[in-house]
């Protein structure tokens, strides 16, 4: 083969070499409820990694099996702050000359920098506890965000849903209707360890008693659940008896909005696991809009999914009438 061929032939192989250089890596959306925490080993087998871990490790509340608020990766403070670009969220803590709090917000990974200095392990505790709060709802918020968008790629036809109760609401494509009824629709998502539903019902404001919501809501989640059945006969969906829902009141859409989690089970089966109820009160239309996303997942996946249920549900709309 003399030079000129020679030539020819590796040029085309240089010039797509060159691209391939060129192109920007693609960015990673990191993995849900995964943080990284940049400390010094002396520090993260310590005091300090003791604080973290109880604040960020802890035990999410209504799941019917112990998992973490979010997996944990250490990474030591002599690796660069940019070097760990798969995680949505970053926490950096060590030792400095003066004490710091301080929040970076970026459109790219990491969505979320915290930076925590302090002059002694005490001081590096107090922040912690000072601001752990905050740190664990801008991660969260981040997280639903993201889900959001990702889930705003493919929805399901709104139609139905508006027409009956005149919300928007952002439910992606996998979601099949069960059940579809006057006031009430069930929505249902196969997945390889179980199953997700989504739950979209109305009752009239005057039958809401507010001198005992908790109790009110429990009654109302388990009258439709005879209409959420198993495979076995006489079964149907109630509220697990085995511990007490957590109840807290909120904002949605604007509007005040009661926020129950627990467990559902299966009467007379086996089947159960964590649910997510918000009662809306929507004054303007006269009506109690319940909203409610639960699971049934037996690997050990609850987290994961119940935040991707509260994602769904938290986009709503409700429209003006």
């Amino acid at each position: 083969m003399n030079k000129t061929h020679f030539l020819f032939l590796i040029i085309p192989f240089l010039l797509l070499s060159c691209l391939k250089t060129d192109k920007q890596p693609q960015p990673v959306s990191g993995k849900t409820n995964t943080i990284s925490v940049i400390i010094d080993d002396q520090l993260w087998y310590g005091e300090v990694g003791d604080s973290i871990r109880n604040k960020f490790a802890s035990p999410v509340l209504g799941l019917t099996q112990e998992e973490p608020l979010f997996t944990i990766n250490q990474y030591p403070a002599k690796l660069l702050e940019g070097f760990v670009t798969d995680s949505r969220s970053i926490i950096i803590v060590k030792k400095a000359a003066s004490e710091k709090f301080e929040y970076i917000r970026s459109k790219n990974l990491p969505y979320n920098t915290f930076r925590i200095y302090g002059k002694s392990v005490e001081d590096i505790i107090c922040s912690l506890e000072l601001n752990s709060a905050q740190i664990i709802k801008m991660i969260r918020d981040a997280e639903i965000k993201k889900i959001q968008e990702d889930n705003s790629k493919s929805l399901l036809h709104p139609a139905i849903i508006k027409n009956k109760f005149h919300i928007n609401i952002q439910i992606p494509v996998g979601y099949e209707y069960m059940l579809h009824k006057k006031n009430f629709i069930w929505l249902k998502k196969d997945i390889i360890s179980g199953n997700t539903s989504l739950l979209i019902y109305q009752i009239p404001l005057h039958n809401f008693k507010k001198n005992n919501v908790v109790s009110d809501i429990i009654k109302m989640r388990d009258s439709v659940g005879n209409y959420i059945k198993g495979r076995e006969p006489n079964t149907r969906m109630i509220t697990g008896e085995a511990y007490a829902p957590y109840f807290s009141t909120i904002l949605l859409d604007g509007r005040k909005t009661y926020e129950t989690k627990g467990n559902w089970e299966l009467k007379n089966d086996f089947m159960a696991g964590p649910f997510i109820n918000y009662a809306i009160v929507d004054e303007r239309n006269n009506r109690i809009l319940v909203i409610e996303g639960f699971c049934y997942s037996p690997s050990n996946q609850e987290r994961d999914l119940m935040l991707d249920l509260e994602a769904i549900i938290k986009s709503v709309k409700i429209d003006k009438r």
